[in-house]
């Protein structure tokens, strides 16, 4: 009995003693996220692969983000995405027609540029899958600026986009991602 109160104390004490530097730390120095991250300039060596099918497929996506999500027009929609195309972005609904009516409400259409505008860190490729990841500016409670990072995931069947994951949450006012860039 001695020893299990002995041991329930010391657990205590080693609780105690691991937590306090971290509550700490949020209070203390600057986080690293008030620093944007180095993104790459060069757009095509991050399309690039070894292997043409994971090459293709990184286009697609790309050229998905930028003809439709940068550009707005969700009426090209249907060049990259299937007609049954299944979506867990809480705040748009599922297949093609799904995906264009998210598109028409969320952004205006823009004219289509040779490259992302948003700040792509890296867009990877693996079987099926490509993930593509951006720096996200954000203002805090307090005006400060702060940096994350977004990301999206694409499963690719057929040559087209047929299922999508982010980290998106429900919210009353649908954000444009073009307004995430970092000179904004």
């Amino acid at each position: 009995m001695r020893h299990t109160a002995y041991f329930a104390a010391l657990l205590l004490t080693a609780c105690a003693t691991i937590a306090a530097p971290a509550s700490a730390q949020t209070q203390g120095a600057e986080p690293v996220t008030a620093t944007p991250p180095t993104v790459p300039t060069d757009h095509e060596a991050l399309l690039a692969s070894d292997d043409p099918q994971l090459a293709a497929n990184k286009r697609l996506v790309y050229d998905m983000y930028r003809i439709v999500l940068q550009a707005g027009l969700a009426g090209r929609a249907g060049e990259f995405i299937r007609e049954d195309y299944i979506q867990h972005n809480p705040m748009a609904a599922q297949g093609l027609a799904g995906v264009q009516e998210y598109i028409r409400n969320t952004r205006p259409e823009r004219d289509i540029l040779d490259r992302l505008e948003l700040p792509m860190i890296n867009i990877m490729a693996e079987r099926n899958f490509v993930t593509i990841a951006f720096v996200r500016p954000e203002t805090d409670s307090t005006g400060a600026r702060y940096y994350s990072t977004w990301f999206d995931m694409f499963r690719i069947q057929d040559g087209k986009i047929a299922e999508h994951w982010d980290p998106m949450l429900r919210t009353d006012t649908p954000i444009d991602p073009n307004d995430k860039r970092i000179d904004n």
